[in-house]
Parts: structure tokens; C-alpha cells; sequence
């Protein structure tokens, strides 16, 4: 028993231990781009390989080719801009597909419906991409950014026409799609366990069906959507192939409108890897692993976020 016992927590160690040594590895291996960059690293919009095809030069007694600099300022934008919109389009949704599957629906209905949530977790994400890419980009740039425009004259922000179908609403779209099955199906076994009796006592007083669901029902399940809310923020974070397909592929500029152009860092790092290759003196390939850290450190500081406010919720309830 004591082995059994000792086994489990070995294993449960390894997660632990593998986020810990990934953290290692990629302070390790960026640590003389983090050197040359500093500070100016996070905050500056420009990113720029230099001269890969004349010989390294020596900038503050670091081996770089002529005229690079590093900046993510513009990629940490796109990328916190298209998770954020993304859960803004989601949540409700999600919400709402929980409550018809779990309160309206016949009991067949709801058991097919929900198999076919879960399933759309399962779809690649290239195949999203691919989707947004030739359907909803052009659905975008030919009717959504016209009828958002017209909506909403007197805001510029979302009144700036668009010159593309991609960009920071398409690739949105494209997110809170792909994390919608996540909060649904989440939603879906939590109110599937709340005790029946709650529901009653509530139609008892004379409450009515969306009473009880938006005054009992929903704060009843406030902890495991904050927990379904998160682990949506952290693969929209994360979210590689479908945002670069859709993103528009913006550089050494911050998104002016919903329709402009973006790049997240995780789909920055995946269609410059190849680029940064040539590099004869390794900062780039180092300077994308140091964007690699960023994402990481933000994706940790999200779940330790939400593991306090989780926590308040459970106890305030």
C-alpha cells in the first residue's frame, strides 16, 4: 500500500517537475536575448532580423546581425485583444447553450447536442483555421464589417471599414468557436448536478423558470465556470495554426480598428521559426524562445489568478 501510495505521488509529482524544467529550459536557452533585449523587449513595437546575409556585428559585446531588434509589444496585444474578445463572444454563448441543453431540451435531444459540443473539441485546429480562412474571412469582409461599421457609425474603433476579411474579429471568431465546447460541456455536468431540490424549493416560492435559473441555477455553478472560463483563456492564449491562418499576419503595428490585422505570439513564433533559422548567431531563434517564456509566464499568472478568485467564490458561497 505505502508503494502504491508512494507511486501516485511520484507521478503526480511529474507535472510539477515538467513545468518546472520547461520554465528552466526556456530561461535557459533565451537568457542571452534576455540580456540583449531587457525591458525594451515587452514594450517596443518593432521587430526586425536585421542583415541575415552579412556578417554578425557586435552590440553591447553580443553577436547579432547588423540592424536587428526585438520587440513583442505589438504581439502581446494581438494576443491578449483576440482571447479576450473571444471569451466575450463565447461565455454567453456557452452559457446559453448550457441552460437550452440542460433546462429546454428533451432528454434525447440534449444527450445528442451535447456529444456533438464535446466532439467540436475535438476538431483540429488547423481545421478551424482552414475554415475561417476560406468561409468566414470573406463572410467577414463582405457582410460582418460593413454591418458592424453601419451599426456603430460613431465609434471608430468598430466604424473603420476593413481592408481584409482578417484580422483581430476573424480570428476571434475563429477562437470563441474553438473554446465554446470547453465552456459548454463544462456548464453542461455542472448544472446536470445541481440537486433537483434547489429547482423546486424555487418554483415553490413562486419563482419563474429564468428566475431560477439566473438567481439559483447559474450562482450555483459560478466555480466551475470561473474554472471553464480559464481553461478557455488558456488555449485561446495558446492558439497557434487557426490564428495564423486568420490573423493577417500584422508586424511593427498595434491593431487601430476590430478589423485590422494581428498576430498573437504563439502563431508569431510558429511562422518565423523558419526565418529566424538563418540567423547565423542564434538571437533570433533565442529572442522566440524568449517570447515563448512570456506566454508562459502570462499563462501562469492567468491560473494562479484564477485558482485565488476560485477560491474567494467558494468561500463568499
Amino acid at each position: 500500500m505505502k508503494w502504491f501510495q508512494r507511486g501516485l505521488q511520484a507521478t503526480s509529482a511529474l507535472i510539477p517537475l515538467g513545468l518546472i524544467a520547461l520554465f528552466v529550459f526556456l530561461t535557459a536557452y533565451s537568457w542571452p536575448a534576455i540580456r540583449f533585449n531587457g525591458f525594451g523587449f515587452l514594450f517596443s513595437n518593432t521587430w526586425s532580423l536585421g542583415n541575415l546575409y552579412g556578417d554578425p556585428v557586435h552590440v553591447h559585446g553580443t553577436l547579432v546581425p547588423a540592424g536587428a531588434h526585438y520587440g513583442i509589444w505589438v504581439f502581446i496585444v494581438g494576443t491578449l485583444a483576440s482571447s479576450a474578445l473571444a471569451l466575450l463572444l463565447a461565455v454567453p454563448v456557452g452559457i446559453g447553450v448550457a441552460l437550452y441543453l440542460v433546462e429546454y431540451a428533451p432528454h434525447r435531444l440534449s444527450g445528442a447536442f451535447a456529444q456533438i459540443v464535446e466532439l467540436l473539441a475535438m476538431v483540429p485546429s488547423v481545421v478551424y483555421g482552414l475554415w475561417g480562412f476560406e468561409v468566414l474571412a470573406p463572410l467577414t469582409l463582405k457582410y460582418l464589417a460593413p454591418a458592424i461599421s453601419s451599426a456603430v457609425p460613431f465609434l471608430s474603433f468598430f466604424s473603420t471599414p476593413a481592408s481584409s476579411g482578417f484580422g483581430l474579429f476573424t480570428a476571434s471568431l475563429v477562437l470563441s468557436l474553438m473554446v465554446l465546447p470547453v465552456i459548454a460541456s463544462t456548464l453542461i455536468e455542472a448544472l446536470r448536478r445541481v440537486p433537483r431540490e434547489l429547482r423546486e424549493s424555487c418554483f415553490a416560492l413562486g419563482a419563474t423558470r429564468a428566475e431560477v435559473q439566473r438567481r439559483a441555477l447559474l450562482p450555483a455553478v459560478r466555480t466551475p465556470l470561473i474554472g471553464a472560463v480559464i481553461l478557455a483563456l488558456g488555449r485561446a492564449l495558446g492558439e497557434t495554426m487557426a490564428v495564423l491562418m486568420v490573423s493577417g499576419g500584422a508586424l511593427n503595428y498595434l491593431p487601430g480598428s476590430l478589423f485590422s490585422p494581428i498576430t498573437s505570439m504563439a502563431a508569431f513564433i510558429a511562422s518565423q521559426l523558419d526565418s529566424a533559422l538563418q540567423d547565423t548567431s542564434g538571437m533570433a531563434v533565442r529572442s522566440l524562445a524568449e517570447i515563448a517564456l512570456v506566454l508562459l509566464i502570462i499563462a501562469v499568472i492567468v491560473n494562479v489568478l484564477a485558482r485565488i478568485l476560485t477560491r474567494r467564490v467558494a468561500v463568499a458561497g
